[in-house]
């Protein structure tokens, strides 16, 4: 978790006034959505890992185009924030919440860890930044798209699976198992 959301926080700080009203390839998200969901789902599975449920929990982040005045430096925090709630082993046990949904804590967190990489990667195609996850991390994540992509899309979170090669990086076997095509370019 501790990678991934520090590579995710370090393409928000390059994200420029000129990428916001940009696409995406998240579907309808330009570029200012994507920023204001990731700056949400960091506060919600913070609030998740240290199961302080309300509001924060209970509802979906909101995705709007409109950015808090100091979200350059607010969400990169947020998302140092979640990554030290999630090194908790508490955060990993018993139940949790969020976006209105009870699951499993360990669940949760490879739901987070996804949320972090897809969306750090989506953020790094839209905005033309490198980005890297470490193998491990990727590993992690596998397992966790690959039930996702067994079964039928899931609107507002999936699309169906991209075919690529078997031999193809990791990274890409991982944004094509959630129906993102790994040669997406801005």
């Amino acid at each position: 978790m501790t990678s991934a959301c520090a590579g995710t926080a370090d393409l928000l700080h390059n994200v420029g006034d000129e990428h916001l009203p940009g696409r995406t390839p998240c579907a309808d998200m330009s570029v200012a959505a994507l920023v204001s969901h990731l700056g949400g789902l960091a506060a919600a599975f913070t609030a998740a890992a240290d199961k302080q449920y309300g509001e924060l929990t209970d509802n979906p982040p909101e995705v709007s185009e409109d950015l808090e005045t100091d979200w350059r430096a607010a969400y990169p925090d947020r998302l140092q924030a979640m990554a030290a709630a999630w090194r908790e082993p508490s955060a990993w046990e018993g139940m949790s919440r969020a976006g209105g949904v009870d699951f499993p804590a360990d669940v949760g967190g490879l739901i987070a860890l996804t949320e972090v990489v897809v969306h750090g990667w989506d953020l790094a195609r839209a905005t033309g930044q490198p980005y890297s996850v470490d193998d491990t991390v990727l590993e992690a994540v596998l397992p966790h798209v690959t039930t996702f992509a067994e079964g039928p899309p899931v609107e507002g979170l999936f699309d169906a699976p991209v075919p690529v090669a078997d031999e193809a990086p990791l990274l890409d076997r991982v944004v094509a198992l959630t129906g993102r095509d790994p040669g997406w370019t801005r």
